[in-house]
């Protein structure tokens, strides 16, 4: 990166709320700058474990499980079975599923959330979680988070392995 382009990014998050500035700078800390920057959004490419990091200046409100703003969507590969998708709608609203593009992601403020709703999401596809469960499961272990409990294994990353050829381009109808 040069040093313009870098200039040019800390002038972006200068009119942004202070949440989401200080957000988007802790993610700069941890993955560099991003790789493209518009005054409403900073990307990220493969960047850890993700395909694509997203940092919004504008935030959505979210009540799952407690009053927040979402502003932070992660994204990794993974094929969920079109079958499960309004399990996966009940779970959470905040996960969003593209099944064209093979795609999975989370948005919420913090990156050890977004690890706990995808990993959460991976105990759904596999059985071994109900919805009803991993909606509980993810309200207790974000509120451990909260109150500083940084011990789970679901917010310190994705526990399950990377997947690859997720995308589904479906079929053809009419020839």
């Amino acid at each position: 990166m040069n040093q313009e382009y870098e200039r040019y990014v800390k002038s972006i998050l200068q009119s942004w709320e202070e949440k989401q500035a200080i957000t988007a700078r802790s993610i700069m800390e941890k993955y560099g700058f991003p790789n493209e920057a518009t005054q409403s959004l900073l990307i990220w490419y493969n960047n850890g474990p993700w395909k694509r990091t997203i940092v919004y200046r504008d935030p959505v409100p979210h009540h799952f499980p407690t009053p927040h703003l979402d502003f932070v969507e992660q994204v990794i590969d993974y094929k969920v079975p079109p079958g499960m998708y309004d399990e996966i709608a009940r779970y959470d609203g905040s996960v969003y599923l593209d099944r064209t593009k093979g795609e999975a992601s989370a948005k919420c403020d913090k990156e050890e959330m977004n690890f706990l709703a995808l990993n959460v999401l991976n105990d759904i596809v596999t059985g071994r979680r109900k919805t009803k469960n991993a909606r509980l499961f993810y309200a207790q272990t974000a509120y451990q988070f909260k109150n500083g409990d940084l011990s789970s294994p679901y917010i310190k990353g994705l526990l399950f392995p990377k997947q690859f050829n997720t995308a589904d381009p479906d079929m053809i109808f009419f020839n």
